[in-house]
């Protein structure tokens, strides 16, 4: 099975719609959501009703689309294939989402391979959707979007994030936000790394950081700021992002997000 860049093209049309109709069953879910209806998969690690039937319903709009290809998410479902998979976060910023802060989003991507060639983050309450597809240019609701022209640490607003889980690696962590905050225009931490990529690609970030994460909360969001011509990559330089467990996102300032990092990492 191969795809070719029209039917890419295509694709990403149909997938925008899943994202959307499942972003709008979690906008409704929201009005009257509550704590009790939590579920606690480890530490500081929750989901709800919410998160599974949203995945069921992106599942259920992808199955279709692309016979063959295989699934890695989130809530559970599981059929890895060694070409394609859809790479699904059904409702990335969970903890946003149950403490009723309105930073959450949708991601779904279409990865070939480690590579990421298409993805879609339709973030819930602004109604916005990000996509991109492989040589076909990054979009917000129709209209082509780029990272930042900022050529400088010193002009630059940053977004991070912090894991729930793994502390061991915090001192260092510490030392580069403490390094990037003296050098730049400041971290914002939203609490969602699909989001945070996305507002990278379309530069209302210069660039993002965070580690300790799974494919599901990055794959989309990382081809979208590459196609909005910016640059990404792992802490120590590498390209195995989507799965090596750190990610570093920007526009021109990357090189100098990623000497601070690796002074420290």
């Amino acid at each position: 099975m191969k795809i070719e860049e029209k039917e890419l093209a295509s694709l990403c049309e149909n997938v925008k719609q899943v994202a959307i109709e499942a972003g709008s069953f979690i906008s409704r879910e929201s009005k009257d959501f509550d704590l009790s209806k939590v579920e606690m998969k480890g530490f500081n690690d929750m989901v709800s009703y919410v998160d599974k039937e949203a995945e069921k319903i992106i599942v259920a709009g992808l199955e279709n689309l692309l016979p063959g290809a295989g699934f890695i998410t989130e809530e559970g479902t599981a059929s890895q294939e060694e070409a394609y998979n859809w790479i699904i976060d059904p409702l990335d910023g969970t903890t946003n989402f149950i403490h009723g802060l309105p930073v959450y989003s949708v991601s779904i991507a279409l990865a070939k391979g480690k590579h990421p060639i298409m993805g879609v983050v339709y973030e819930i309450n602004r109604e916005e959707c990000f996509y991109a597809w492989e040589n076909g240019g990054a979009y917000c609701n129709e209209k082509p979007i780029q990272v930042s022209k900022s050529k400088n640490l010193s002009t630059s607003l940053i977004s991070t994030g912090f894991p729930y889980s793994n502390f061991d690696k915090m001192g260092s962590y510490f030392n580069i936000m403490g390094d990037i905050m003296q050098k730049s225009h400041g971290l914002r931490r939203f609490g969602s790394a699909a989001v945070d990529l996305a507002y990278t690609a379309c530069g209302r970030f210069e660039g993002y950081f965070e580690y300790n994460l799974n494919s599901y909360d990055i794959a989309a969001g990382a081809i979208i700021v590459k196609e909005a011509g910016g640059f990404v990559g792992e802490f120590d330089g590498g390209d195995d992002y989507l799965f090596g467990r750190s990610i570093v996102a920007g526009c021109n300032v990357y090189p100098e997000l990623l000497t601070i990092i690796k002074k420290y990492w």
